[in-house]
């Protein structure tokens, strides 16, 4: 199986780390112009110099308008949307105020149907397109260690839905990438909120995965590589009829809670 992006034009939110940039890299690879987004124009120059591929640097808070604003004007038409930007941290839910639940929907959510609000008309119009949501097993399996985060992922489901029926019938596709628990630098540091720091990292990871994310049939985190090869295929003309998915890279559960 081959997948051939030549000729498409992608924009990757938050892709300056992490799952974002393996998305941008994995792209890249298979021959779509990426754009490469984040808050600052530093963080954004130095993944398109690293980077291989036709890159565009495009920076910008897409959490607020002006943001999305910015991006917009470098990238005013794209054919692949991949909606990867979100934060995350562990908090007592009594403990999480007012601000922090604002601040979780706007960047996790309300950034995503913006840009699926500017692009997804031309893409319909065009009749091809890709929209993706990357969401998160917190999303159907809440963590009490963070439910303003999992709350976010879960909309985001109800986002990426709402949108496939918009687009229905169009060529475009829609679909959210249920991920799991990932090996970043942000998830190391999350990893290290919940475990002692004196652990290895190995040992830690281990710990986590058993105190914390039992249900995971892998029993390891996942690599960020492994999340991109499946937006790389939903990205493609070989995902033509998978639309309105929620399509799972989660490690697997003992006791699944989803089809």
């Amino acid at each position: 199986m081959h997948i051939d992006l030549t000729g498409k034009t992608a924009l990757v939110t938050g892709s300056t780390q992490g799952i974002g940039a393996a998305i941008a890299a994995v792209l890249a690879r298979a021959g779509a112009r990426v754009g490469i987004n984040g808050r600052g124009e530093g963080s954004v120059a130095k993944v398109v110099k690293r980077m291989e591929g036709d890159l565009v640097a495009a920076p910008g808070d897409v959490s607020k308008d002006d943001g999305c604003e910015r991006v917009l004007s470098v990238l005013p038409q794209v054919d692949i949307l991949v909606n990867n930007l979100g934060i995350f941290g562990a908090q007592p839910a009594l403990e999480i105020s007012d601000d922090e639940w604002r601040r979780y929907f706007e960047v996790n959510v309300l950034a995503a149907v913006r840009l699926t609000r500017a692009y997804l008309p031309g893409m319909m119009e065009r009749g091809w397109g890709r929209v993706q949501y990357i969401a998160s097993d917190s999303a159907v399996a809440i963590p009490a260690e963070m439910i303003h985060y999992g709350m976010s992922k879960t909309a985001l489901l109800a986002v990426s839905r709402g949108f496939a029926k918009e687009a229905a019938g169009s060529g475009v596709t829609v679909n959210s990438v249920i991920a799991g628990p990932t090996h970043t630098e942000g998830v190391e540091d999350f990893v290290y909120q919940l475990v002692s720091r004196e652990l290895p990292w190995e040992e830690a990871q281990r710990v986590f995965m058993l105190r914390h994310r039992p249900q995971s049939l892998l029993q390891r985190l996942i690599e960020p590589e492994e999340i991109a090869n499946m937006v790389a295929y939903l990205s493609s003309p070989l995902a033509s009829a998978t639309t309105g998915a929620a399509v799972r890279v989660d490690g697997g559960y003992v006791d699944s809670i989803l089809p």
